[in-house]
């Protein structure tokens, strides 16, 4: 009877294992067996449809690479449209709530805070950066995630008028905002292959050894 009961126990762990098992598979995005445990979103940057005039009309490309589960998110940066000039000042970039744009990049809501903590320690605050005669081009790492309850797949990237103040500005609108100002163009991430990603990242590399 001991024997038997044991067997029984044995036999109930195995199966809530096995359960287990199956549940981590299903859960797992078919496109991380694809890729051979790796993970691609894209977004395409367009100008703001509530775009007032005078402002620049930013487009371009956000790519996102992340291996499964828990590597860090690598993030490309493809912007264009900025002016030119050699004092260009920096530009925030960030991930919002919504992957909404029927009001243009004002109905993607406010950042992205599954935590509900002060900004800039939101998963989705890229931070500033500087653009080049009109472009911004770099790749950064974030701590945002394509996985699980927290993924930013279906949110948007959001591209602002002017720099972040990265939460030292002394009232309400840093911490919620940065006080980036206007939302001059945005997209929706959405999952992709890997193909863009290789490519962008293969022109992105030849760059930095050029310079």
């Amino acid at each position: 009877m001991h024997l038997h009961g044991t067997s029984c126990i044995l036999g109930a762990a195995l199966l809530v294992l096995l359960a287990g098992d199956q549940q981590f598979v299903s859960a797992t995005p078919m496109e991380v067996f694809d890729n051979n445990g790796t993970m691609f979103a894209a977004c395409k940057v367009r100008p703001s449809s509530t775009l007032q005039e005078g402002l620049p009309k930013v487009s371009g490309q956000v790519l996102f690479r992340q291996e499964y589960p828990l590597g860090v998110l690598e993030v490309l940066l493809r912007f264009n449209g900025f002016p030119k000039e050699e004092d260009s000042e920096p530009r925030a970039v960030h991930i919002h709530q919504y992957g909404d744009l029927s009001q243009g990049c004002d109905s993607t809501g406010g950042h992205y805070n599954p935590s509900g903590v002060h900004h800039p320690d939101h998963p989705g605050d890229f931070g500033n950066f500087i653009p080049q005669e009109g472009k911004i081009n770099t790749m950064i790492e974030s701590k945002a995630t394509l996985f699980g309850g927290e993924s930013v797949i279906g949110r948007a990237v959001v591209i602002h008028e002017k720099i972040d103040d990265l939460g030292q500005g002394g009232d309400a609108g840093s911490l919620l905002h940065g006080n980036a100002g206007r939302r001059l163009g945005c997209c929706v991430i959405g999952v992709s292959s890997s193909s863009l990603w290789k490519v962008q990242h293969k022109q992105y590399t030849r760059r930095l050894r050029k310079n």
